[in-house]
């Protein structure tokens, strides 16, 4: 992915929306990364992928909900490693 400034973007707009057509275009603003400019063709690839497949959540042990604590107790692992459930207990 090419990366420009917002200056550059300004200056060669044209340029810089072809190239976005063949591969996004990483945008920095104060030396930070700002935008992506990506073809529309691959911003509906992504919203679909977003939108099929359930949102990932990360928790610390200590903060798990009681549903997923209980889930996690109830899975059996014996058929990948009997070891497993002395762990568990």
């Amino acid at each position: 992915m090419e990366t420009i400034t917002s200056t550059e973007l300004r200056g060669k707009i044209g340029v810089y929306v072809e190239k976005a057509l063949a591969e996004p275009v990483s945008i920095t603003r104060h030396g930070r990364q700002a935008l992506v400019l990506l073809s529309a063709e691959e911003y509906r690839t992504l919203k679909t992928k977003a939108t099929e497949r359930p949102t990932r959540q990360a928790f610390k042990a200590g903060d798990l909900p009681d549903e997923v604590r209980k889930a996690l107790q109830e899975v059996d692992y014996s058929h990948l490693d009997p070891e497993l459930d002395k762990l568990m207990d």
